[in-house]
């Protein structure tokens, strides 16, 4: 999965726009040549322009989300950190967001074609879907065990995220942003308060993992606290006078403005938060909660599937995976149930690391490893660096098994493929090449470093993306490993598809707690009956499908389509197709909706037929 930096997602995109630009090859005779001509001309005149005000939008958007901007690697607002949990600041994104929309539908789509008419239908869309997931009350909700506003803040002002700490200005900066830390969390809690009196609250499971998280970060002293770590590192170069001035400065800020509003938070939520909390799991008991999730889940797949029909798809592909783990069991030699082949997998020792430098060193070598592969299936590659991290210790219980956290635009800052080492025993040796193949090469890192590196596209749509599309591409990115030189030990072969079989539950789940009524107990439960998780990790992923519902559905959604579209363009076009040009089609144009993925590629394999 990707790291939670705040990425703004990109919705989805009418079949409309390629239909258009397919149908500006078609013959006409001279007498009518002219007009098309002058229309052209106009066209590319309405593409600057709007290209002009796409780039206005965006200045725009980083002065009113400067995290944003944080992460991009673009420092001009490190300083700044607007309480965006306000009614003031809702006003004002509605406000933005729709005359944005204006300004862009006033110019209109006619004439346009190829990448301008695409941006033209996304940034249109996206404005849309923006506007209409207003009318459901997140903001009631701002804190769960997955997105935590104070562990947000402890990776920034840690010194080893986004934000900088190099020069005297960036200890200046990161002062400043600190000091608006506590009137948010106050924000945070006259939200949640409003929440109660509406019936809008987190599962009680959820938030009961939120205080041993705050229980981490908070400490009486800023000596033993995350947020001295920039103190710590202070540069040798800086002045005596600047030392002692930022020293003193971030002790003021730490213990009398940081750890006086986690504590306010933590005390608030374990006293009067948590006894109103739901016992429920599922957004089908909140008001309006059907509705929601069905929003949610257009939102995370870019399809107007229902959740009925996606839990089927769930289902089916389930019991498919079920029958290619048993032909590993069969392999292997293997003497016993699925069950008992699950619980083999995830007791015996041999399976285990010995040490967390241990994992680490494994996963660098599996980069290595994969070069070759690499080299083989794809001309288009990114250019940022990349480095392998382990998660941090205070985040660790609750995150994922691995994330990926893309690079800063100007280069400062690599591409991050972060690595859970927390309770050791449980991260298996047979689930590491798979992961790399997801979260690192050529998964994640490839697809949104690739993006960002995209000059010709605006930078909503370098820096935005499709759910569907991004994680479905890591995904397929596990399905070719083999291809790629790795997997080919059965058991590693078994982690696949483990973890295909994993993304397949998810949309059993996932569809179980929101529209079917599923309890916790219930979504771990058929977890560890049908695949090899470990309870740790099924306990991890069901209660953050309960935090970020819909989200889950994303991957094998958009893994299937792009499975089903490789296989449509090998046998349509036989020994003529190329994988490495079928990768750079995917690839060239950044995140997509996956109904424009398909039309794309349609395109493609159309022209490959002609050459």
């Amino acid at each position: 999965m990707i790291s939670p930096a705040p990425r703004r997602r990109t919705p989805s995109l009418l079949v409309l726009a390629v239909a258009v630009a397919l149908a500006g090859g078609s013959g006409v005779s001279f007498t009518t040549f002219a007009a098309p001509q002058a229309d052209a001309v106009k066209a590319e005149s309405k593409a600057q322009t709007l290209n002009r005000l796409y780039g206005e939008y965006w200045e725009e958007l980083l002065r009113l989300n400067p995290i944003q901007a944080t992460f991009q690697g673009d420092p001009r607002y490190n300083d700044q950190l607007p309480n965006f949990l306000t009614e003031e600041s809702r006003r004002e994104n509605h406000a933005f967001t729709e005359r944005w929309l204006r300004k862009i539908e006033t110019i209109g789509d006619k004439g346009l074609s190829g990448q301008d008419l695409l941006s033209y239908e996304i940034f249109v869309k996206n404005a849309k879907d923006s506007l209409e997931g207003e009318k459901f009350p997140g903001y009631l909700m701002p804190i769960d065990q997955f997105t935590n506003l104070g562990g947000l803040a402890a990776q920034l002002g840690s010194g080893t995220n986004a934000q900088p700490f190099k020069t005297v200005k960036d200890y200046d900066d990161w002062r400043a942003r600190g000091s608006k830390l506590a009137p948010i969390f106050d924000q945070a809690i006259a939200n949640m308060r409003e929440g109660m009196r509406t019936g809008v609250v987190q599962p009680k499971a959820l938030m009961t993992k939120v205080l041993p998280q705050f229980d981490a970060l908070i400490a009486d002293k800023a000596e033993d606290t995350l947020f001295w770590g920039p103190i710590k590192k202070l540069p040798a170069t800086f002045s005596d006078a600047d030392k002692a001035r930022i020293t003193a400065e971030y002790r003021t800020m730490i213990e009398k403005e940081i750890m006086p509003s986690y504590r306010r938070m933590r005390e608030f939520i374990a006293k009067e938060y948590l006894p109103a909390c739901r016992d429920t799991a599922g957004m089908g008991d909140l008001p309006n909660g059907q509705a929601w999730y069905a929003f949610n889940a257009y939102q995370s797949t870019s399809t107007r599937l229902q959740p009925a029909e996606i839990h089927q798809i769930g289902l089916g592909e389930v019991a498919r995976l079920h029958g290619e783990i048993r032909k590993v069991m069969e392999q292997v030699g293997f003497k016993g149930s699925m069950q008992d082949f699950f619980k083999y997998v995830n007791t015996d020792k041999k399976f285990e690391f010995a040490s967390e430098d241990a994992l680490l060193a494994h996963y660098r070598s599996i980069e290595a490893t994969l070069e070759p592969g690499l080299n083989r299936m794809f001309n288009l590659k990114p250019q940022a660096g990349f480095e392998i991290r382990p998660i941090e210790a205070f985040r660790a219980k609750s995150a994922a098994g691995g994330q990926y956290q893309s690079p800063s635009e100007d280069g400062s800052r690599p591409g991050i493929f972060y690595v859970n080492t927390y309770e050791l025993p449980s991260r298996k040796t047979w689930d590491s090449e798979d992961l790399f193949l997801h979260e690192a090469k050529p998964g994640h890192h490839f697809q949104l470093a690739i993006q960002q590196e995209l000059k010709g596209l605006p930078n909503f749509r370098r820096f935005g993306g499709e759910t569907a599309y991004i994680e479905g591409w890591g995904l397929y990115s596990e399905t070719i490993g083999k291809e790629l030189g790795v997997l080919n030990d059965p058991y590693m072969y078994f982690g696949m598809l483990q973890n295909e079989l994993w993304r397949s539950i998810r949309l059993v789940v996932d569809t179980g707690f929101h529209s079917k009524g599923w309890t916790r107990e219930q979504v771990i439960q058929y977890m560890l009956e049908n695949s090899a998780t470990s309870e740790t990790d099924a306990v991890a992923e069901a209660e953050r499908y309960m935090a970020i519902p819909g989200q889950a559905l994303a991957y094998k959604t958009g893994q299937l389509k792009i499975t089903e579209l490789r296989a449509r363009a090998e046998k349509a076009l036989g020994t003529r197709f190329d994988i490495k040009a079928f990768h750079d089609e995917v690839l060239k144009d950044g995140s997509v909706p996956l109904d424009v993925l398909d039309a794309k590629i349609e395109r493609w394999i159309s022209g490959q037929k002609k050459t």
